[in-house]
């Protein structure tokens, strides 16, 4: 389970770089602001991954669905090779990684009840 842990913590870092990046490539866009929003908080919630606490499972599975949903509201669908698609993709694994880690923990934890 740390390795998940792991794993979902850097792909929300790099995800979180990406958006930052994304955002200086097109920070002249009305309403890009929130791809920088989202990209640090990317950051922070995969920096919170690395410790056992529980909290950032819930905002690993949350913050990422939160955006890849305002992302298809606010842009549609994206192309196939796109830099939106790649972070939905990574957005995607995240919330599968940290599902993954929350059902375990519940499952040892009802176990030892």
């Amino acid at each position: 389970m740390r390795t998940i842990r792991l794993l979902s913590g850097l792909l929300l870092i790099t995800n979180g770089v990406l958006h930052i990046v994304e955002y200086l490539n097109i920070s002249n866009e009305p309403g890009s602001i929130g791809i920088l929003v989202f990209g640090l908080i990317y950051i922070v919630i995969g920096a919170l991954l690395f410790y056992k606490k529980m909290y950032p499972v819930y905002l690993g599975i949350i913050f990422p669905l939160i955006g890849m949903t305002l992302s298809i509201i606010k842009f549609g669908i994206p192309e196939l090779i796109s830099l939106s698609a790649l972070f939905k993709l990574i957005g995607l694994i995240v919330i599968i990684c940290c599902a993954y880690i929350l059902i375990k923990h519940n499952r040892l934890n009802t176990a030892t009840i």
